[in-house]
């Protein structure tokens, strides 16, 4: 394993590769890709936080964590709320910032703030020739190459490996509360979620769970300053009687950990089979999910993303059909991995572009991705 100490160590190590790397963050996600390890988890610490500017610049190999803690003393937070992928793999290791920005990590939260890379101003990455790239800047006035750091944003390694991000930080809230009704079907809850996006109570988390305990259980959050929670939930409730019965619940620590819960996927937990992630216009969610003929369903996003839990080696794909939407392939063997791809295969004429940007930032085909 190659654990470089600093951005110039990891940008010699690059230069001097002879074949190719697996890069790696905090070793929580999977799989691999063959090559000889090499992790950033050397390059950490904080760099800048301007709390008053809502900026924080940090090392791509800083823990969550860490970064959290930082975060909170300041009543700061990460709006889109990086999910934990151990849950749901069996991994250990440490989920770091750097990995969260290269797989645009996002949780419930971002069908209010968006995603990881919308929160993004700016990075340092190692390009696959060993050159360091500094796109962006780290205060929101500078939006310089902005575009060149979204694109980094999500491409797993395969562009170069990221050594620092620039990130905007948005207030902790104060309280929180939830919106539950039981018994809805899956057309209803996600016909109910989307009624609740569409108000302006400000929803910041939609889920429904079909197979919960007690029976389906659709779940919406509110956050903020506790008169103004108070207020949004029973005004939400009235506007969604239509759609069913809606208790509130207001344990604000009990809410948190059943948001962390949908966050990290954890009906999921301690499960057997292969795992899936269906992206999706919510209108088309349930009917995709029945499709599917899968052991176990969850819903996010409003419905805009559906968990799958299938048989081992199933080729969920080819059961959905075509829609308008991309399926991953989160858990499962290596073989079935490599056998029907982790990523959606992409159009010809988008991996005609694909191959274009690697072959710009890696002619030489190390970063292994």
């Amino acid at each position: 394993m190659i654990r470089p100490g600093s951005e110039a160590e990891l940008a010699e190590a690059v230069r001097d590769a002879d074949g190719p790397l697996s890069l790696r963050g905090g070793g929580t996600r999977g799989p691999l890709p063959d090559g000889t390890p090499i992790t950033t988890s050397g390059l950490t610490g904080i760099v800048l936080h301007d709390p008053a500017a809502l900026t924080l610049v940090v090392r791509a190999g800083t823990p969550l964590d860490e970064i959290d803690e930082v975060l909170r003393g300041a009543n700061q937070r990460l709006a889109f709320e990086p999910m934990d992928h151990r849950g749901i793999l069996g991994t250990t290791g440490t989920p770091t910032i750097g990995g969260v920005v290269a797989a645009n990590v996002s949780g419930p939260r971002r069908v209010l703030v968006g995603a990881a890379r919308d929160h993004l101003l700016g990075l340092r990455f190692v390009d696959g020739e060993g050159t360091v790239v500094k796109n962006g800047g780290r205060v929101m006035k500078n939006v310089t190459g902005y575009d060149l750091a979204r694109l980094v944003a999500g491409s797993r390694g395969a562009l170069g490996a990221i050594t620092e991000v620039a990130l905007k930080v948005l207030p902790g809230a104060e309280t929180c509360a939830s919106l539950v009704a039981r018994g809805l079907d899956d057309a209803a809850a996600v016909r109910a979620m989307s009624a609740a996006l569409g108000t302006p109570y400000e929803v910041t988390g939609a889920a429904h769970d079909p197979q919960a305990a007690g029976g389906a259980r659709t779940v919406l959050r509110i956050e903020g300053f506790a008169p103004s929670v108070a207020y949004r939930a029973r005004a939400l409730a009235e506007v969604l009687k239509p759609h069913g019965d809606w208790q509130i619940e207001d344990d604000r620590e009990a809410v948190r950990a059943e948001w962390r819960g949908i966050r990290d996927a954890a009906p999921f937990h301690g499960s057997t089979g292969d795992l899936w992630r269906v992206s999706v216009r919510p209108s088309e969610a349930a009917g995709l999910a029945a499709r599917a003929g899968a052991a176990q369903v969850f819903y996010d996003w409003g419905g805009g993303l559906v968990w799958l839990r299938t048989g081992a080696g199933d080729d969920l794909r080819a059961r959905l059909g075509r829609h308008d939407g991309h399926a991953t392939l989160v858990r499962a063997a290596p073989d079935t991995h490599e056998r029907l791809h982790t990523l959606q295969p992409e159009p010809l004429a988008l991996q005609k572009l694909t191959r274009g940007l690697r072959d710009k930032f890696d002619p030489r085909g190390i970063l292994a991705a």
